[in-house]
């Protein structure tokens, strides 16, 4: 009669000790149980003149949210270089600027929820801009998660090639 009392109190204990719950841990990442970060990369193309006075603007697409507490990170492509015979990008993150002899040159960008503005600034004359700087420039558009950001340091933000190899985030780039 001892070991059915015994038997039974251990089961009743297994019972209560498994059914507990604790707080919630944090998300997993992706391809494990959990949720995980999410941002998105979108990839312009263009040229800056007077016509569109010097200006490139992005939209988000409509059925994209992005959240007053995200992030938004622009890159621009600065070289294409060979590694190991394999040609790789070379992106820096915004704003970039070039002090010439003749005045500076800078590349910048605002934002809202809706809309990413890429645009020059120069202390010289636009028509002494070489087509270099101005024609067939690329840009990345990183929407991070502000949970994202708080876990990474300034230097990895300002790496584009690392940023989208970061376990922590799925990125949808978007052309």
């Amino acid at each position: 009669m001892k070991t059915i009392k015994t038997l039974a109190l251990l089961l009743a204990s297994f019972f209560v000790i498994t059914s507990c719950e604790g707080p919630m841990g944090p998300p997993g990442i992706d391809g494990e149980d959990g949720n995980a970060l999410i941002g998105s990369v979108f990839e312009i193309e263009g040229d800056f003149n007077q016509s569109n006075q010097y200006e490139l603007f992005f939209d988000f697409p409509s059925k994209f949210e992005i959240y007053d507490t995200d992030v938004v990170m622009v890159y621009i492509l600065w070289d294409v270089v060979n590694v190991n015979g394999k040609n790789t990008d070379v992106w820096r993150p915004l704003p970039q600027t070039l002090v010439y002899d003749q005045g500076i040159l800078q590349y910048n960008f605002d934002y809202t929820v809706n809309d990413v503005r890429v645009f020059l600034k120069t202390t010289m004359a636009y028509s002494e801009l070489k087509p270099s700087e101005t024609q067939d420039q690329i840009f990345r558009i990183a929407v991070l998660p502000a949970d994202f950001v708080s876990m990474k340091s300034k230097a990895e933000l300002n790496d584009l090639n690392l940023l989208l190899k970061s376990p922590e985030i799925k990125i949808n780039l978007v052309k």
